[in-house]
Protein backbone atom coordinates (compact mmCIF):
# COMPACT_ATOMS: atom_id res chain seq x y z
CA UNK A 1 0.00 0.00 0.00
CA UNK A 2 1.29 3.37 -1.05
CA UNK A 3 2.50 6.07 1.96
CA UNK A 4 -0.18 8.68 3.23
CA UNK A 5 2.04 11.28 1.58
CA UNK A 6 1.15 9.99 -1.86
CA UNK A 7 -2.60 9.88 -1.27
CA UNK A 8 -1.99 13.42 0.07
CA UNK A 9 -0.59 14.33 -3.61
CA UNK A 10 -2.40 15.84 -5.97
CA UNK A 11 -4.46 13.99 -8.48
CA UNK A 12 -2.33 15.31 -11.10
CA UNK A 13 0.92 14.60 -9.33
CA UNK A 14 -0.39 10.52 -8.89
CA UNK A 15 -1.54 10.23 -12.36
CA UNK A 16 1.41 11.56 -13.24
CA UNK A 17 3.49 8.62 -11.44
CA UNK A 18 1.19 5.88 -12.18
CA UNK A 19 1.03 7.01 -15.60
CA UNK A 20 4.73 6.44 -15.59
CA UNK A 21 4.79 3.60 -13.69
CA UNK A 22 2.09 1.83 -16.21
CA UNK A 23 4.34 2.57 -18.75
CA UNK A 24 7.46 1.19 -17.22
CA UNK A 25 5.93 -2.04 -15.73
CA UNK A 26 4.01 -2.77 -18.89
CA UNK A 27 6.49 -2.50 -21.57
CA UNK A 28 9.83 -3.68 -18.94
CA UNK A 29 8.05 -6.06 -16.40
CA UNK A 30 8.53 -6.22 -13.00
CA UNK A 31 12.27 -7.51 -13.12
CA UNK A 32 13.50 -5.31 -15.56
CA UNK A 33 11.32 -2.18 -14.23
CA UNK A 34 13.77 0.71 -13.62
CA UNK A 35 11.84 3.13 -10.42
CA UNK A 36 14.72 5.91 -12.39
CA UNK A 37 12.89 5.72 -15.39
CA UNK A 38 9.60 6.02 -14.13
CA UNK A 39 10.65 9.17 -11.42
CA UNK A 40 12.34 10.27 -14.89
CA UNK A 41 8.93 10.10 -17.07
CA UNK A 42 6.76 11.32 -14.30
CA UNK A 43 8.92 14.61 -13.87
CA UNK A 44 10.21 13.80 -10.39
CA UNK A 45 12.91 14.23 -7.58
CA UNK A 46 15.67 11.07 -7.42
CA UNK A 47 14.50 8.92 -5.08
CA UNK A 48 10.83 11.02 -3.91
CA UNK A 49 9.07 7.41 -4.64
CA UNK A 50 10.68 6.15 -2.03
CA UNK A 51 8.74 9.30 0.07
CA UNK A 52 5.47 7.51 -1.17
CA UNK A 53 6.19 3.69 -1.61
CA UNK A 54 7.84 1.33 0.37
CA UNK A 55 9.61 -0.16 -3.22
CA UNK A 56 9.16 -1.28 -6.77
CA UNK A 57 7.15 -4.34 -5.11
CA UNK A 58 4.80 -1.62 -3.31
CA UNK A 59 4.04 0.70 -6.39
CA UNK A 60 3.95 -2.30 -8.90
CA UNK A 61 1.31 -3.60 -6.18
CA UNK A 62 -0.66 -0.64 -5.82
CA UNK A 63 -0.88 0.22 -9.86
CA UNK A 64 -2.22 -3.35 -10.56
CA UNK A 65 -4.91 -2.81 -7.86
CA UNK A 66 -5.94 0.50 -9.32
CA UNK A 67 -5.44 -0.66 -12.95
CA UNK A 68 -7.90 -3.71 -12.19
CA UNK A 69 -10.30 -1.34 -10.71
CA UNK A 70 -10.60 0.85 -13.36
CA UNK A 71 -11.24 -2.04 -15.84
CA UNK A 72 -13.81 -3.58 -13.17
CA UNK A 73 -15.74 -0.09 -13.26
CA UNK A 74 -15.57 -0.45 -17.13
CA UNK A 75 -17.02 -3.89 -17.34
CA UNK A 76 -19.77 -2.87 -14.88
CA UNK A 77 -20.43 -3.87 -10.85
CA UNK A 78 -20.11 -7.16 -10.49
CA UNK A 79 -23.37 -8.86 -10.76
CA UNK A 80 -24.69 -11.34 -7.92
CA UNK A 81 -27.12 -13.33 -8.74
CA UNK A 82 -29.93 -13.52 -6.45
CA UNK A 83 -32.88 -15.89 -6.75
CA UNK A 84 -32.04 -17.66 -9.79
CA UNK A 85 -32.62 -20.92 -11.61
CA UNK A 86 -28.69 -22.72 -12.36
CA UNK A 87 -29.10 -21.65 -16.13
CA UNK A 88 -29.49 -18.43 -15.22
CA UNK A 89 -26.90 -18.29 -13.05
CA UNK A 90 -24.16 -19.47 -14.98
CA UNK A 91 -25.56 -17.49 -17.99
CA UNK A 92 -24.90 -14.42 -15.84
CA UNK A 93 -21.76 -15.47 -14.15
CA UNK A 94 -20.02 -16.18 -18.35
CA UNK A 95 -21.07 -12.62 -19.16
CA UNK A 96 -19.48 -11.31 -16.68
CA UNK A 97 -16.89 -13.00 -17.58
CA UNK A 98 -17.21 -11.91 -21.23
CA UNK A 99 -17.22 -7.87 -19.93
CA UNK A 100 -14.15 -8.28 -18.25
CA UNK A 101 -12.47 -9.90 -21.48
CA UNK A 102 -13.74 -7.10 -23.48
CA UNK A 103 -12.64 -4.41 -21.40
CA UNK A 104 -9.08 -5.83 -20.77
CA UNK A 105 -8.94 -5.99 -24.58
CA UNK A 106 -9.11 -1.95 -24.36
CA UNK A 107 -6.38 -1.33 -22.57
CA UNK A 108 -3.26 -3.27 -23.87
CA UNK A 109 -1.00 -1.92 -21.36
CA UNK A 110 -3.15 -3.45 -18.55
CA UNK A 111 -3.26 -6.98 -20.79
CA UNK A 112 0.52 -6.85 -20.86
CA UNK A 113 1.06 -6.02 -16.78
CA UNK A 114 -1.31 -8.47 -15.89
CA UNK A 115 0.42 -11.54 -18.66
CA UNK A 116 3.70 -10.27 -16.42
CA UNK A 117 1.97 -10.58 -13.02
CA UNK A 118 1.07 -13.47 -14.19
CA UNK A 119 4.21 -15.12 -15.20
CA UNK A 120 5.52 -13.57 -11.76
CA UNK A 121 3.20 -15.49 -9.63
CA UNK A 122 5.40 -16.59 -6.47
CA UNK A 123 8.65 -14.94 -7.89
CA UNK A 124 10.50 -13.52 -4.79
CA UNK A 125 9.49 -10.11 -3.68
CA UNK A 126 5.75 -10.26 -5.08
CA UNK A 127 4.09 -12.65 -2.74
CA UNK A 128 2.57 -9.90 -1.11
CA UNK A 129 1.05 -8.47 -4.27
CA UNK A 130 -0.11 -11.86 -4.81
CA UNK A 131 -1.61 -12.22 -0.93
CA UNK A 132 -3.62 -8.67 -2.17
CA UNK A 133 -5.07 -9.90 -4.76
CA UNK A 134 -6.43 -13.04 -3.59
CA UNK A 135 -7.85 -10.80 -0.48
CA UNK A 136 -9.34 -8.78 -2.97
CA UNK A 137 -11.17 -11.27 -4.86
CA UNK A 138 -12.13 -13.33 -1.95
CA UNK A 139 -15.48 -10.99 -0.79
CA UNK A 140 -16.86 -11.52 -4.60
CA UNK A 141 -16.64 -14.98 -4.96
CA UNK A 142 -17.75 -15.69 -0.97
CA UNK A 143 -20.96 -13.82 -2.41
CA UNK A 144 -20.62 -15.73 -6.09
CA UNK A 145 -20.77 -18.87 -4.12
CA UNK A 146 -23.85 -18.00 -1.51
CA UNK A 147 -25.61 -17.24 -4.67
CA UNK A 148 -25.13 -20.21 -6.40
CA UNK A 149 -26.05 -22.59 -3.93
CA UNK A 150 -29.11 -20.56 -3.11
CA UNK A 151 -29.91 -20.97 -7.32
CA UNK A 152 -28.80 -24.78 -6.60
CA UNK A 153 -26.04 -24.07 -9.36
CA UNK A 154 -23.48 -25.15 -7.26
CA UNK A 155 -23.13 -27.94 -4.38
CA UNK A 156 -22.85 -27.28 -0.63
CA UNK A 157 -21.90 -31.39 0.14
CA UNK A 158 -18.31 -30.08 0.05
CA UNK A 159 -16.68 -27.15 2.46
CA UNK A 160 -17.21 -23.49 1.26
CA UNK A 161 -13.17 -23.56 1.17
CA UNK A 162 -13.01 -26.02 -1.24
CA UNK A 163 -15.13 -24.93 -3.57
CA UNK A 164 -13.34 -21.41 -3.40
CA UNK A 165 -10.18 -22.23 -3.94
CA UNK A 166 -11.93 -25.05 -6.77
CA UNK A 167 -13.38 -21.65 -8.33
CA UNK A 168 -9.89 -19.47 -7.79
CA UNK A 169 -7.75 -21.91 -9.36
CA UNK A 170 -10.08 -22.06 -12.98
CA UNK A 171 -10.75 -18.19 -12.77
CA UNK A 172 -6.74 -18.41 -13.37
CA UNK A 173 -7.17 -20.50 -16.14
CA UNK A 174 -9.79 -18.47 -17.48
CA UNK A 175 -7.57 -15.12 -16.78
CA UNK A 176 -4.09 -17.15 -17.97
CA UNK A 177 -6.14 -18.30 -21.33
CA UNK A 178 -7.70 -14.92 -22.36
CA UNK A 179 -4.25 -13.04 -21.75
CA UNK A 180 -2.27 -16.02 -23.48
CA UNK A 181 -4.51 -17.04 -26.53
CA UNK A 182 -6.28 -15.70 -29.32
CA UNK A 183 -7.64 -11.67 -29.44
CA UNK A 184 -10.12 -12.55 -31.75
CA UNK A 185 -13.35 -11.60 -29.62
CA UNK A 186 -15.38 -14.84 -31.07
CA UNK A 187 -12.66 -17.17 -30.02
CA UNK A 188 -11.84 -15.25 -26.30
CA UNK A 189 -16.46 -15.64 -25.73
CA UNK A 190 -15.25 -19.58 -26.84
CA UNK A 191 -12.76 -19.70 -24.72
CA UNK A 192 -14.94 -18.21 -21.62
CA UNK A 193 -17.27 -20.15 -22.00
CA UNK A 194 -15.38 -23.70 -22.59
CA UNK A 195 -14.21 -22.75 -18.81
CA UNK A 196 -17.52 -21.58 -17.65
CA UNK A 197 -18.58 -25.03 -18.18
CA UNK A 198 -15.75 -26.65 -16.87
CA UNK A 199 -16.29 -24.52 -13.48
CA UNK A 200 -19.92 -26.15 -13.81
CA UNK A 201 -19.06 -29.79 -14.18
CA UNK A 202 -16.75 -29.21 -11.34
CA UNK A 203 -18.84 -27.78 -8.35
CA UNK A 204 -22.38 -28.26 -9.76
CA UNK A 205 -24.74 -30.27 -7.54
Amino acid sequence: MPRPRFHSLSAARQEAILSAALEEFSTHGFVDASLNRIITAAGASKGSLYYYFDGKEDLYGHLLRVQVELMIADAGPFPVPANSDPDTFWSVIENHCVRLVQALEASPQLARLLRDWMSSTGRKGLERTQQDAERTALPWLAQVLAAGQTARAIRTDVPDALLLAVGTAIAGVIDYSILTGSTDPLAQSTAVHTIIEMLRRAIQP
